[in-house]
């Protein structure tokens, strides 16, 4: 029995910060859990998951998060659960770098699960 290849990076840069996978599960799927760093002024695209569900653990900054069109300002300790099929963006409106934990949970969590909405960086 051959083992799924991951072609998942453990670390990537993006026009708006950073992330680091910290875990997932042995099949690439079930599971991922993320460190995400947001640098000031930025924010990551409106987006939708097809197959997965996010919860994300705010550690440092504000940030701004829009769920479904409703905007929620979440600073450190508090979080917000992301349904599937749930439209959602964070950004950083301060001048300290957002960072939070973003677990992943569903049957593909692949990074070509994203329908992007809107993108500030001309990404399709």
């Amino acid at each position: 029995m051959s083992e799924a290849v991951n072609h998942s990076p453990k670390y990537d840069e993006r026009p708006w910060g950073t992330f680091t996978v910290l875990d997932e599960g042995p099949d690439g799927a079930s599971y991922k859990v993320k460190r995400i760093e947001v640098l000031p002024g930025k924010r990551l695209s409106y987006q939708k998951h097809a197959q997965r569900a996010e919860h994300w653990f705010i550690v440092q900054g504000t940030a701004k998060v829009t769920l479904d069109d409703q905007e929620i300002i979440l600073t450190p300790g508090q979080y917000v659960d992301i349904a599937v099929g749930a439209a959602h963006r964070i950004e950083n409106p301060g001048t300290e770098t957002v960072v939070f934990i973003e677990v992943q949970r569903g049957s593909y969590l692949g990074e070509d699960d994203i329908v992007r909405l809107q993108d500030d960086f001309a990404r399709a």
